[in-house]
């Protein structure tokens, strides 16, 4: 399969539609992912338990805005839309509807994703939760 065709697969089927039953048809041996919070471990397990702990904050879809795929490298900038269902960071669930944007990059060896960096604006998340809807805020 093509790298790029992979990637895109990847978000899609796992990310987007939680399939992690065919987690290993994507994610190499020795994959390593380099983006994972300190408490899990940096393999499939982590980040399976980090899809499944997304899951249960979030309603989301990753919808990739721009794509690179040169050799086994591939870099995404990505969109993602949230509904928040569940405890984010101490914010109880809202129901607030919101996007941020990212980057994610994979490496790819023997037509499966080795390594995996990225880059959330998780505080633009944060920001939109804690965000007064009802009008102006001001502070004085």
């Amino acid at each position: 399969m093509d790298n790029s065709i992979l990637v895109q697969k990847f978000i899609d089927q796992i990310w987007n539609n939680k399939t992690l039953e065919d987690l290993g048809n994507f994610l190499h041996p020795h994959f390593k992912d380099h983006s994972l919070p300190p408490m899990l471990s940096p393999d499939k397990e982590g980040t399976k338990k980090w899809i499944i702990n997304t899951g249960l904050s979030f309603e989301h879809q990753t919808i990739i805005e721009d794509q690179v795929t040169e050799g086994d490298q591939c870099i995404v900038k990505i969109r993602m839309n949230l509904k928040h269902i569940g405890i984010w960071r101490g914010i109880e669930p809202t129901g607030v509807e919101l996007q941020t944007s990212g980057y994610r990059q994979f490496k790819i060896k023997e037509g499966r994703i080795i390594e995996h960096w990225a880059l959330i604006d998780a505080q633009n998340i944060e920001n939109q939760l804690k965000a007064d809807t009802k009008g102006c805020k001001i502070v004085q």
